[in-house]
């Protein structure tokens, strides 16, 4: 494999509400624009086959997936899927979703059956979004479609030309960085210059997808001192308002909506569990408290209630410097700042057993 100077994304579309394109569209690690230019050191120059972002339409748009097919391109490309696998079975007469017609007979060709036509040739496919790598909203139970994932319908036995299982990178709508990293991770591996990246046991990147949202959300500390938000506005933990975040594997708290800027817990949101394939059926109904947050809660109540109050003491402690005895000589303070009575003693025994072990000999 490699050196790649030049690869294609053929980008196919679902059940789709093209928030992934958006997303991708507005990402900044890389930035599209310039892996179209070519100018990533490592990385080859894209050129992409998109419903929306190609300069191409109709017939001429079509061609450049039956050249793909007969192999006829001049370089390797790769499928990202965006939105739903809809069982084209189910459609009657009609189509779920059409991409082109076959330009000898006129017959509709659906995408789903160019995904069939497309996918064993392919270097690598990416399914970017919740809705093309688990199923997403229009897989929710009562569905007409029976829609589902790339990697549902491609099985488990699918590998790409180049050996590669499906990669999943979910989200609804997705971190479009996550997306482009991962991309250019894989092209990176396509390009020889990189071992493949890891990925966990569902095809996610593992760099990405490996912790909690709660274990990054900004709130976690609130959690962990049994304080939660009794209303949409509060500061606190968001858990008891219907957050899903300790047990949903996402990014987005440390890393943003765009650019390192949103997020929902950021924002004042909950977490609605939208990059797990539970979503969104496991997660409803939203904006309720989470069945195990009872239990959980309680105990981070019980506990935290404790530890908050120690806490306290020792941040009265430190913001007292060694010279002031009694109250800080500040002219801003409005009540008596230095610690009383047994607060002072704990004080006392708390600082002579943090320098007990230290020795100026």
């Amino acid at each position: 494999m490699g050196p790649l100077t030049k690869i294609y994304l053929i980008w196919l579309v679902g059940a789709s509400c093209d928030g992934c394109t958006v997303a991708v569209s507005g990402a900044t690690h890389p930035r599209v624009e310039h892996l179209l230019a070519g100018i990533i050191p490592g990385l080859p120059r894209v050129e992409i086959i998109h419903t929306v972002l190609s300069v191409e339409s109709g017939p001429e748009w079509v061609a450049n997936l039956f050249m793909a097919e007969a192999g006829q391109l001049d370089a390797p490309y790769v499928i990202t899927w965006e939105g739903s696998v809809m069982d084209e079975t189910l459609a009657g007469d009609g189509y779920w979703m059409g991409l082109g017609e076959d330009p000898e007979t006129g017959r509709q060709i659906t995408s789903l059956e160019w995904l069939d036509r497309l996918s064993p040739g392919a270097a690598a496919v990416i399914a970017i979004g919740t809705c093309a790598t688990w199923g997403g909203i229009p897989a929710a139970k009562g569905n007409p479609t029976n829609a589902m994932g790339v990697m549902d319908h491609l099985g488990n036995d699918y590998r790409s030309a180049f050996g590669v299982p499906v990669v999943n990178v979910p989200g609804c709508a997705p971190i479009g960085d996550n997306y482009l990293e991962t991309a250019a991770a894989v092209l990176l591996f396509l390009n020889g210059l990189a071992p493949l990246p890891e990925f966990d046991e569902l095809g996610r990147p593992a760099w990405l997808f490996g912790e909690t949202v709660h274990r990054h959300c900004p709130r976690a500390g609130y959690y962990e001192e049994g304080v939660f938000a009794e209303a949409y506005g509060d500061k606190e933990c968001l858990v008891e308002l219907g957050c899903w975040g300790p047990v949903v594997q996402c990014n987005i708290g440390e890393r943003g909506n765009l650019d390192g800027h949103g997020g929902c817990m950021q924002m004042g949101g909950i977490c609605i569990g939208c990059t797990m394939p539970g979503f969104p059926d496991k997660f409803s109904p939203f904006y309720e408290a989470p069945p195990g947050s009872m239990l959980s809660s309680t105990t981070s109540r019980v506990v935290g209630s404790f530890i908050r109050r120690m806490r306290e003491v020792s941040k009265t402690d430190k913001n007292m410097s060694t010279r002031w005895t009694e109250d800080a000589p500040s002219g801003w303070a409005r009540s008596r700042t230095g610690p009383r009575g047994a607060v002072k003693t704990v004080h006392r025994f708390y600082s002579k057993y943090q320098h007990s072990k230290e020795s100026y000999n």
